[in-house]
C-alpha cells in the first residue's frame, strides 16, 4: 500500500514539474508542497491544500512530495522546486536545524517559504521563512495534560506512571510533551514519566508500547505525541487484557483514534489541530507570499480541539466520513 502511495505522489510530482515547464501554463502559479509523511495529520493537510487550490478561483499548479522525515529527500525536492521556479513552497520542516540550508537556498532564490506544524529554529525562521501556520504546541500539550490530570485525580491516582510514545525528532513534539508535563505538575505533581521512546507509526507504536509495559508493568497511561501513537498503544493494552487498568491520551484525530475514543474503554481524550484547516491556511499564506504581500506576522495561529468523550468522537466520525481531520 505504501509503495502505491509513493508511486502516486512521485507521479504527481513529475507531472507537476512537466506542467510547470509548459509554456501554455505560464499564467499559472506553481506552488511546492512537502509533507512529512502520508498518513493521519499529513494526509489531512494534503487534502486541505488540494481542496484549497481547487476552491480559490486561481490557477494553481501543485508540485507535491513526501519527505518521509528524511532531510536529504526534503533538501533534494526543494532544489528541484527552485529549478522549477515555483512561486512559493509549503513544508513541514523535517529538522529545526537540518532543514535550514535548503530553506535558505529557497529564500535566496526569492521563493517565499511557508512552514506548517513544524519549522526551523526561531533565529533562522525569522530570516528565511515567510509565514508559519501552527497551533501553539505547548498549549496543545497543556490542554491534553489537563484532561489527563483530571482523570488521574478522579481515579485517586496520585503518582501516575506514564509511557510516552514520541515524535521528538521535531521540536513541536518536544513542546507538546513539555506542555503535557506542565499540566500534570500543576495538578498531580507525583507523576512519573516511566519511558519515552519514538513510536508514531502504528506498527512501531504497538511494539514500543508493548516493550514499555514489559519493562514497566505499573504504567497507568500512555501519552501519544502524534500520528498513530495513541491508537497503537490502545491496541497493545487490549491485546494484553489491560482494558480498565491502563488508559491513553493521544494527539492527532483520525478515524481509528475517533473509533477508540467512541469506545472509551481505553482512549480517554484526543487533542487535535485540523490538518485540512492548516493546509488551507498554509496555502493562503503561500499565495500571499507569491503575490508579494508583506506578512503581518510570521506566526499564523491555528486553533486546538480537545475531544474527551464518546459523544465527541461519534460527532467527529459523523462529520469526517473520509477520516481526515
Amino acid at each position: 500500500m505504501k509503495s502505491m502511495k509513493q508511486f502516486a505522489i512521485a507521479a504527481l510530482a513529475a507531472a507537476a514539474f512537466a506542467s510547470a515547464a509548459a509554456p501554455a501554463l505560464a499564467d499559472s502559479t506553481g506552488i511546492g508542497a512537502i509533507y512529512l509523511d502520508d498518513v493521519g495529520f499529513y494526509a489531512a493537510v494534503r487534502k486541505g491544500i488540494q481542496d484549497g487550490a481547487n476552491s480559490m478561483g486561481k490557477k494553481i499548479d501543485l508540485l507535491e512530495t513526501n519527505a518521509r522525515a528524511d532531510p536529504g529527500a526534503e533538501a533534494s525536492f526543494i532544489d528541484r522546486l527552485i529549478s522549477a521556479n515555483v512561486k512559493a513552497i509549503i513544508l513541514s520542516a523535517v529538522s529545526a536545524d537540518g532543514s535550514v540550508r535548503a530553506i535558505k537556498r529557497a529564500h535566496e532564490a526569492g521563493i517565499p517559504v511557508v512552514c506548517y506544524n513544524t519549522c526551523i529554529n526561531d533565529a533562522d525562521m525569522k530570516k528565511y521563512v515567510y509565514a508559519y501556520a501552527v497551533a501553539d504546541p505547548t498549549e496543545f500539550g497543556r490542554q491534553l495534560g489537563d484532561v489527563a490530570a483530571d482523570y488521574f485525580i478522579a481515579q485517586g491516582i496520585k503518582e501516575p506512571k506514564i509511557g510516552v510514545l514520541n515524535c521528538e525528532f521535531v521540536e513541536v513534539c518536544v513542546k507538546r510533551r513539555e506542555g503535557f508535563e506542565a499540566a500534570l505538575k500543576a495538578k498531580v505533581p507525583g507523576y512519573v514519566i516511566s519511558a519515552n521512546q519514538r513510536g508514531t507509526v502504528l506498527d512501531d507504536a504497538v511494539s514500543v508500547s508493548d516493550q514499555m509495559l514489559s519493562a514497566n508493568p505499573d504504567i497507568n497511561a500512555f501519552f501519544g505525541e502524534g500520528g498513530d501513537a495513541g491508537t497503537g498503544a490502545v491496541r497493545t493494552i487490549k491485546q494484553r487484557g489491560l482494558t480498565g487498568k491502563v488508559v491513553v491520551f493521544a494527539a492527532d484525530m483520525t478515524s481509528s483514534a475517533a473509533t477508540e475514543l467512541a469506545d472509551f474503554s481505553v482512549m480517554k481524550a484526543v487533542a487535535d489541530v485540523s490538518g485540512q484547516g492548516i493546509g488551507k491556511l498554509a496555502l493562503e499564506q503561500a499565495l500571499n507570499g507569491a503575490e508579494g504581500k508583506k506578512a503581518a506576522d510570521i506566526i499564523v495561529p491555528m486553533g486546538i480541539s480537545i475531544f474527551k468523550s464518546a459523544d465527541d468522537a461519534k460527532k467527529w466520525l459523523e462529520t469526517h466520513k473520509d477520516g481526515l481531520s
